[in-house]
């Protein structure tokens, strides 16, 4: 272990509760503590004549003290009045003791730093930082000060005397903390060593570069956020190692029983599909695992392009699995596969959560016997309990919301012979290239990036909730044309319970408004069964509008819908309204989608419908989703982890990307002793989830 590995308490001056105040910080070790950055900083490395002050500018002031006095207006104050010969400058105390104001006798110097402010003595600074110079002149500070993110019961003062403490064991040993990126590599990729940057930021010269600083440009900054990038990266590639390393069934093309199932499709492929098959079909013949993620935008024809990829699974004498994220997602999976495969004498299974008693015991057995040989479910299908024949190919739907050590535990779902099944997952909610370059460097990536033809783009317009009933005639309107309508009901607080009693609420006040139509309602409270009576329904046309939570975000396919209201869309990210969008305009007639909005809008939620009016494009919603929410929201909690970097930012370094692959083959290639160390360095304990060791 170096020395920088070695906890927090081996420092001068901290004990247990000190270093439970740094923990909170996530800073455990010295290395941690070198690698927590500033936020800013402040200039004190010039002393500023008074008379050149300006509101508004932080300064060192050296002066005389010209006068003391306890002064009583609105709130009692301590008032110091400081000349230095160019001007006289008042330093305003609110809370002070009697000790501290007899320390301001006239005569006595005094050194502070503040932010001057026009106060009603003139320029004025509150409470600032002060010390008494007692005997001649006093240096200024040889850097510029930088301010630490910090946290209760912590000041400023007492993480830059801990940093200083740590840098000074750094010039001390420098070999105790290894650079992580080998120099011939630096040279090659121009990269600034990491000593250097360390210490640049901890302790930048007073000619330093402040807005470059606090933009994140800074080449020492960069550097840093590049080998964040990099472990990240390089954690990434070793799951997809650790996965490959056990080989899987070669599955040979299936194109006699993929032939038949094509015939039976009322449409015909697009390029776009073809193109993305012949990737997979040339992943499944191999013996290595295929770790593809298929990016389709909202009705693409992604579950065309799964089951295609499922009967090659299958004519390989293989299972193939299918899991979504949600119950009403993988029951419309379901229908659509059994509808599919029964003609061509496959049995589709069917396993959730909610499959108790007999059911689930007898599908379990047909799953570990081999008899089910396509599976459709939800996570279920996963679990420990259930144990496959040979499971030769695994499709995960909704990407997103299915994280990286989940993919790494599917390994456990292949045969006791040790192959691994083929993973293909999917996802209707477009990934910006930044962070599909870093999110999932292990995975190979497809893009469906045609839509079917005959699909007519969606109208959207935003509406004040004033005009409700103007939107209520236009439901009348459309349903008295035959068409269907939905009414999405989102709240502001994550709540199912409440969520589902205002969809309940709007579908009887709808009930009453329009009492001509038939009107359903469907929510994440309902049980399955209860859900799919109400979807067949509304897929067979008996019901004209259905009132619905954001449970039918994906999967949900009704091609007569041609409206649909979403209530408070400002509460919602782009990509998710982009997704609820694509449940209508799935057929040839116009389509509408309403945004009924709560007035009045911030300038951002004004932004963000702008951009859900001006364009049906996923990808370039997605990539205006990462701008103004951050990767975090983007990617969804299961992937948060990845997403929430300590120096780096996807959004901004997303140039730096370009540079990551290259530098992660190079170092793997020249030194994959190397890559270890820098993942423990970045990710910590986070390591150990992604399948590090």
């Amino acid at each position: 272990m170096t020395c920088f590995e070695e906890p927090v308490t081996e420092l001068s001056g901290v004990g247990e509760a000190l270093a439970t105040k740094l923990a909170r910080l996530r800073i455990a070790s010295l290395a941690d503590l070198l690698f927590h950055l500033p936020l800013r900083y402040q200039d004190r490395t010039r002393i500023t004549p008074i008379g050149t002050l300006r509101a508004g500018i932080e300064a060192v002031v050296d002066g005389e003290v010209a006068a003391s006095d306890v002064v009583r207006g609105r709130r009692r104050s301590l008032l110091v009045r400081l000349k230095d010969g160019s001007g006289i400058l008042s330093l305003r105390f609110f809370h002070f003791s009697p000790a501290q104001q007899q320390q301001f006798q006239p005569g006595t110097r005094v050194r502070c730093f503040g932010e001057a402010r026009a106060g009603a003595t003139g320029l004025e600074i509150y409470h600032p930082e002060y010390r008494l110079l007692k005997h001649g002149e006093a240096p200024v500070d040889e850097h510029l000060t930088p301010i630490y993110p910090t946290t209760e019961g912590l000041n400023q003062a007492r993480l830059r005397g801990l940093l200083k403490q740590v840098l000074t064991r750094l010039e001390a040993d420098p070999e105790s903390l290894p650079d992580g990126i080998p120099a011939a590599l630096r040279e090659r990729f121009r990269l600034a060593g990491l000593h250097e940057c360390l210490h640049y930021l901890h302790q930048p010269p007073p000619d330093a570069d402040l807005e470059r600083l606090a933009s994140g440009q800074h080449p020492a900054q960069r550097r840093l956020a590049l080998e964040e990038l990099l472990a990240h990266q390089l954690s990434l590639r070793q799951i997809r190692l650790r996965i490959q390393a056990d080989g899987a069934p070669r599955l040979p093309s299936g194109r006699s029983l993929q032939a038949r199932f094509v015939t039976q499709l009322p449409f015909t492929l697009t390029a776009a599909q073809r193109r993305v098959l012949d990737e997979i079909g040339h992943d499944l013949e191999r013996p290595a695992p295929m770790l593809r993620l298929v990016q389709g935008d909202v009705g693409s024809g992604k579950t065309v392009v799964a089951a295609m990829a499922a009967l090659q699974a299958l004519a390989g004498d293989c299972q193939a699995a299918l899991m979504a994220p949600t119950e009403l997602l993988a029951e419309q999976h379901y229908r659509s596969f059994r509808a599919w495969f029964e003609p061509l004498g496959i049995e589709v299974a069917w396993l959730s959560g909610k499959l108790k008693g007999k059911a689930r015991l007898d599908t379990k057995a047909a799953i570990e016997d081999g008899r089910a040989r396509m599976v459709v479910g939800t996570h279920a299908i996963f679990q420990d309990d259930v144990r496959f024949q040979r499971l030769g190919l695994a499709i995960i739907d909704e990407q997103h919301r299915f994280g990286v050590h989940q993919r790494l535990a599917l390994r456990e779902k292949g045969e006791a012979g040790g192959l691994t099944p083929h993973q293909l997952v999917m996802t209707a909610t477009p990934i910006p290239r930044t962070l599909a370059m870093s999110a999932y460097a292990d995975l190979d990536v497809s893009v469906i990036d045609e839509l079917p033809p005959g699909r007519t783009p969606v109208q959207t317009v935003a509406v004040p909730d004033e005009r409700r009933p103007e939107v209520v005639e236009r439901i009348r309107r459309a349903c008295a044309e035959d068409r269907q309508a939905y009414w999405v009901c989102t709240l502001i607080e994550e709540s199912e319970v409440l969520e589902c009693q205002a969809a309940e609420a709007t579908r009887e006040e709808l009930t009453e408004a329009l009492p001509e139509l038939a009107i359903g309602l469907v929510h994440g409270r309902m049980k399955a069964a209860d859900k799919a009576v109400v979807m067949d329904a509304f897929k067979a046309g008996e019901l004209d509008l259905l009132v619905a939570t954001t449970v039918i975000e994906v999967g949900v396919d009704v091609p007569n819908a041609s409206l649909m209201i979403i209530e408070n869309p400002e509460r919602l990210g782009l990509s998710q309204l982009h997704q609820l969008r694509g449940r209508v305009g799935r057929g040839a007639t116009e389509s509408f989608c309403v945004l009924l909005y709560r007035p009045p809008l911030s300038a951002h939620s004004r932004e963000r419908l702008g951009v859900m009016r001006e364009t049906s494009d996923g990808f370039r919603i997605a990539e205006k989703d990462l701008e103004l929410r951050g990767p975090g929201e983007v990617l969804g909690t299961r992937q948060t982890g990845l997403a929430q970097m300590k120096i780096a930012d996807l959004e901004r370094d997303r140039d730096l990307l370009e540079q990551v692959s290259p530098l992660a083959r190079a170092l793997l290639e020249q030194a994959p002793e190397a890559s270890p160390p820098l993942i423990r360095r970045w990710l910590g304990e986070e390591a150990g989830r992604y399948g590090q060791v």
